[in-house]
């Protein structure tokens, strides 16, 4: 039977492994919400690949969790202090007035993306990535984690629409959405 498991990256190749490859994880390396927008478009993806590498390689907390199955890495999920994401500041879509006073609290953390590989989608991968980030945070001294899901209603969207999570899924991880910025967004939150 085939194990699948998730835990902090330790290994700048088991999260290449994942993101490397078409599409928008192969150009962004989890550094999209790490930056703001006119930093984040001047630099290559090498660059890109570059930062992510010096935030695993370095002291501190991982900057994400990392799915294997039979040891291969097929899942990635960002999770850190959510001061680490200055977008979250200015995008109408993870932030609303209300939760704008505690916008540093550094015991607030937030999981800004999901990425699963093409052939392990739809298998449970995000489940145990969300999983292992709420055991990251609180591991790390974090008292609230937080997310920034979409509600697709009946509307199909594809992978790369989905990279935030769903609202389900935050659900079925016990989060409660606790904001409703624009449709078909929500902001949810997990005491720790």
């Amino acid at each position: 039977m085939a194990e699948l498991r998730a835990a902090p990256c330790t290994s700048i190749d088991d999260a290449v492994t994942v993101l490397d490859g078409p599409g928008d994880p192969g150009r962004c390396f989890c550094q999209f919400d790490r930056m703001p927008y006119a930093q984040y478009r001047t630099l290559s993806p090498e660059e890109l690949r570059n930062r992510l590498a010096t935030r695993v390689s370095g002291s501190g907390a991982s900057p994400g969790v990392v799915a294997t199955l039979d040891g291969e890495p097929v899942g990635w999920a960002s999770v850190a202090p959510r001061a680490e994401f200055p977008r979250v500041r200015t995008s109408p879509s993870m932030t609303t007035r209300e939760l704008k006073a505690d916008l540093d609290d550094p015991g607030i953390w937030s999981v800004t993306c999901f990425v699963v590989r093409t052939g392990h989608r739809r298998q449970g991968v995000a489940g145990v990535l969300l999983a292992a980030a709420v055991e990251h945070a609180r591991a790390s001294g974090a008292h609230t984690l937080e997310g920034y899901p979409l509600e697709p209603g009946g509307r199909k969207l594809s992978s790369a629409e989905l990279y935030r999570g769903t609202v389900s899924l935050f659900l079925a991880a016990d989060f409660d959405v606790v904001a409703r910025p624009k449709e078909g967004r929500a902001i949810v939150r997990l005491a720790l």
